[in-house]
């Protein structure tokens, strides 16, 4: 069953020129946390262009590590797709 966001899971790891590196942490799924709405309760808090480190599905079989970039926020809904080189 999924967890859902918690705000108390994300956490500021450097903050600098209207930038923020974000750190996530959650037992979800890639799936779940990639969802439309996942991070709407973080409205207030992610900008876009900030980037998470997310360390996912943290109790299960196949934990990963992926980073995201915010690549919107209407103040209503954040939208984000995950970082690729």
């Amino acid at each position: 069953m999924p967890e859902g966001f918690k705000s108390s899971n994300l956490s500021v790891l450097a903050y600098a020129n209207n930038f923020t590196l974000w750190h996530y942490t959650t037992i979800d799924t890639e799936t779940e946390l990639e969802a439309a709405n996942y991070l709407n309760s973080a409205v207030d808090m992610l900008r876009v262009n900030d980037l998470i480190i997310s360390n996912i599905d943290t109790d299960g079989a196949s934990p990963v590590t992926n980073f995201y970039i915010v690549t919107s926020n209407d103040g209503t809904s954040v939208g984000i797709t995950q970082f690729t080189s």
